[in-house]
């Protein structure tokens, strides 16, 4: 049962590139578009730093030169509370570097991503309540397709499918002890090989796979067996919430999230 978090990463950094997406929008950086009248990367930053217990948000992104004179970390409560680093061109390694930075060995971490607009105090209480009823290194949150599905029948997500039902991602993680850094090794160590695809399968057991594959293991059984392969123990926490699953990737997952945020 972890500790809360007094500390967590914002991860902003893109891959490749001019971002067609934050063009499309006027903004100088997908993390920096216009959620409500504020930078979508402040918006998360800001309610992280509400949070009882948390006193530092650390900020991963590819070009720390925009948040120079960005007025939104500036604001009372928020100043001098964040930290920034540059991210680097490996996803892993920037988590890796992230998570030493920010101390896992001082206790345990929360990572998310700069376009969880949607995060909110609801998501958070389900995912680190869920947290402390468990015990894990890593606690990962999904959000199952049917809560997804009733309440965006028309949005498009990717699923992970398992025997007992599909998730989707919820861009939230709890490094809950310095042990949970293998399981970012070995993303690591898979982003190395992702040219030799055979590499990878073998890396994971082409038993495990195959289990996969064939949807004959459900979400508990999978992540027990993803435990013994990167040397650390998983546990997903499921969340209800299919606002979790809202991440910013296109122009519809903005007009969502912008659509969401007006009705209420």
């Amino acid at each position: 049962m972890p500790d809360e978090p007094r500390s967590a990463v914002v991860l902003a950094g893109r891959r490749g590139g001019e971002d067609p997406l934050a063009r499309a929008d006027g903004a100088p950086h997908r993390a920096l578009l216009d959620i409500e009248g504020e930078p979508m990367l402040a918006r998360v930053v800001r309610t992280l730093l509400a949070r009882p217990g948390l006193e530092r948000v650390l900020i991963n992104i590819d070009a720390p030169e925009l948040l120079d004179d960005l007025p939104a970390l500036r604001a009372p409560g928020i100043e001098g509370r964040v930290d920034v680093l540059k991210s680097t061109a490996s996803p892993s390694r920037s988590v890796l570097e992230s998570l030493d930075r920010a101390g896992l060995d001082e206790g345990p971490v929360l990572v998310t991503t700069a376009d969880h607009a949607l995060l909110d105090d609801p998501m958070l209480d389900a995912f680190l309540g869920g947290s402390r009823e468990a015990d894990a290194d890593l606690f990962v949150a999904l959000v199952p397709r049917e809560a997804i599905r009733a309440r965006f029948p028309e949005a498009r997500r990717t699923y992970l499918t398992f025997r007992d039902e599909a998730y989707s991602g919820a861009n939230l993680f709890l490094f809950s002890t310095p042990a949970a850094r293998r399981a970012a090794e070995f993303w690591q160590r898979v982003e190395r090989e992702r040219k030799r695809p055979w590499r990878i399968a073998r890396a994971f057991g082409w038993l495990n796979l195959a289990l996969f594959v064939t949807r004959r293991l459900d979400l508990d059984a999978a992540l027990a067996r993803a435990s013994r392969v990167v040397g650390a123990r998983v546990r997903a926490i499921p969340l209800p919430i299919a606002e979790a699953a809202v991440d910013v990737d296109k122009v519809a997952d903005l007009e969502l999230v912008r659509r969401i945020l007006a009705e209420r």
